[in-house]
């Protein structure tokens, strides 16, 4: 997609911190990160979100997390412990409209949602 931010990373035509650089996909810095590792792992080609059904063509998915072991590792967070997160929809705060899993860590992170009263 041409004016999708991620493709734009992958592609080389906005520049960012690249931890990890697979196959079929790239991890990154967050630009706005939650916590002191806070990694963007997505697919090179576009995949609108988790509900698009080429999320689950050519192990997209299992590379995905696949590299969030490996980052995780690379990070210093595998031991420690860290969140892995996949968006979907407005209330879920999802910005970009390019599938893609956060890895956070390197911090206690607390409740992952908290409760109303």
């Amino acid at each position: 997609m041409s004016d999708c931010i991620f493709c734009k990373i992958v592609n080389g035509e906005i520049p960012s911190e690249t931890v990890y650089n697979g196959p079929h996909v790239t991890a990154f810095r967050d630009i706005n990160p939650v916590a002191p590792v806070h990694v963007l792992i997505v697919p090179n080609r576009h995949i609108d979100d988790i509900r698009d059904p080429r999320a689950f063509e050519d192990d997209i998915l299992t590379e995905m997390f696949d590299a969030a072991n490996k980052v995780a590792e690379m990070e210093g967070v595998a031991g420690s412990g860290y969140r892995l997160l996949i968006n979907y929809g407005p209330d879920a705060n999802l910005v970009v409209p390019h599938l893609h899993l956060h890895l956070i860590g390197g911090r206690p992170l607390g409740p992952m949602v908290s409760r109303r009263k």
